[in-house]
């Protein structure tokens, strides 16, 4: 592992969880579920969806997204444990991109299981509605590409977060900080 570059393998597995969760979520707005209005024989209205595999595939993206963030923030230790990180630039953009992946993180989880649960939720029975401008209820556009959206920006700030903190902690800067004193403290015999 060369200075400051940190480990291949945990920027490839990050992009390559992140990229996974996309397509899930690409997927799953696709294949979002639709609805139409029938009636039996009571006169009674109800309605008929589609298959649901879009909710399948917008949990498949939250959990996919949340794997690649623990493995990152495992490796890293969250930044709150392990080595401390060396004063400079290379720390404060490495809590930069921090803050910022946690934020567009939280924002893609919230819009896959917020559309994966609403996706999965669905009218049955209407009752005696005469009314003509009645739909049955279906997941607005758009809730499954934002959080793809959201995972990419995830994705591209992990990447700099992760490169910017083993900038941080491999300096001579940071070694020098977490040596130990080798001041004796026993008096002259």
């Amino acid at each position: 592992m060369k200075e400051g570059k940190g480990s291949t393998l945990v920027h490839l597995l990050v992009v390559i969880l992140s990229l996974v969760a996309f397509g899930f979520a690409v997927a799953a707005e696709r294949r979002r579920s639709t609805g139409h209005i029938e009636k039996d024989a009571a006169n009674a209205t109800y309605c008929v969806y589609n298959s649901d595999v879009a909710t399948g595939y917008g949990v498949g993206a939250f959990l996919f997204l949340l794997t690649s963030e623990s493995l990152l923030m495992g490796v890293t230790k969250c930044m709150c444990f392990g080595r401390s990180l060396a004063p400079g630039g290379d720390r404060a953009w490495s809590i930069i991109y921090f803050v910022l992946s946690w934020a567009t993180f939280l924002v893609a989880e919230a819009c896959l299981i917020a559309g994966a649960k609403k996706n999965a939720y669905h009218t049955r029975y209407r009752g005696m509605i005469y009314a003509q401008n009645f739909t049955c209820e279906t997941l607005r556009k758009g809730v499954f590409i934002a959080g793809a959206v959201f995972v990419v920006a995830t994705m591209i700030l992990n990447v700099y977060y992760y490169m910017y903190f083993s900038k941080a902690t491999s300096s001579k800067a940071a070694h020098k900080t977490n040596r130990t004193s080798s001041v004796g403290m026993t008096g002259y015999a």
